[in-house]
């Protein structure tokens, strides 16, 4: 018999917190921001959650990250709760499993943001990513580009395992944000976005399709880290080219989704 996990004393790497988020999940977030990730998105604006050690992150246990969670319950609402996000916060699955499998214990709505890079379609991952998702209410799914090719240009990586994944949750029916940040010159090509739109059509259980205008904001951290920034002097995308992505892939319009992120600010 295998030996039962005090989920409590499981231990992750854990960059920073933020009490009130606004945009990641419904409503009011506690958001946790893991360490690690592999990818290097050209337009990343946390870098600093690359490495998988490094002198910003702490070793927490989940009853302690959870514990701070619940000290803002009170601001959380009926559609609040907490979101685990990176980073790739799948680099830490047996935290996540922790983590969340507390909060459904306390009746928390748990929302997981991946890139959905480390999934891989195998009996041995499955057996803990099923376990991660009988805990899991929501995931926002970041699809960078849905071009292979163009996916690398912009990520250092393929996509394939990222496409696989969100099959795998359109099959088990888990509720699914997808989101696509929309960068001038490097993911809003109009044939990719079409062919986004008509993958995301083929998934039954999409309930928010997302285009997020580039921004600039993270640029500091580059900076601050010594990296080169890919993107310098690339502006945010006009209305127009967020309107023009919405349009090709049947998504909300760009006045939908600024009236949206006013009411949440």
């Amino acid at each position: 018999m295998a030996e039962k996990v005090d989920y409590k004393k499981v231990t992750g790497l854990v960059n920073s917190t933020e009490s009130f988020g606004s945009v990641d999940g419904p409503g009011v977030r506690f958001v946790i921001f893991m360490q690690g990730c592999q990818m290097r998105c050209q337009y990343c604006h946390n870098p600093d959650t690359w490495a998988m050690t490094n002198d910003r992150a702490t070793e927490r246990t989940a009853e302690d990250v959870l514990n701070e969670a619940l000290r803002y319950r009170g601001f959380w609402g009926e559609e609040g709760g907490i979101t685990v996000s990176g980073g790739e916060a799948t680099l830490q699955m047996d935290f996540l499993i922790a983590l969340f499998t507390l909060a459904k214990e306390k009746g928390i709505h748990t929302t997981l943001d991946t890139c959905a890079l480390t999934f891989r379609n195998t009996p041995k991952y499955l057996e803990q990513y099923e376990k991660l998702m009988a805990v899991t209410d929501l995931v926002l799914l970041d699809i960078k580009e849905i071009n292979p090719d163009q996916h690398k240009v912009v990520t250092g990586y393929s996509n394939k395992t990222i496409l696989a994944c969100a099959r795998y949750l359109s099959d088990i029916g888990k509720p699914v944000w997808i989101r696509h940040v929309l960068v001038p010159g490097l993911t809003d090509r109009d044939e990719d976005l079409v062919h986004l739109g008509e993958f995301v059509e083929t998934l039954t259980n999409v309930e928010r399709f997302e285009v997020l205008p580039y921004h600039t904001m993270g640029e500091f951290k580059w900076r601050e880290l010594g990296i080169p920034y890919p993107l310098e002097g690339v502006k945010p995308p006009t209305a127009d080219r967020v309107r023009n992505a919405k349009q090709l892939m049947h998504t909300e319009t760009y006045e939908e989704y600024m009236k949206r992120i006013a009411e949440k600010s």
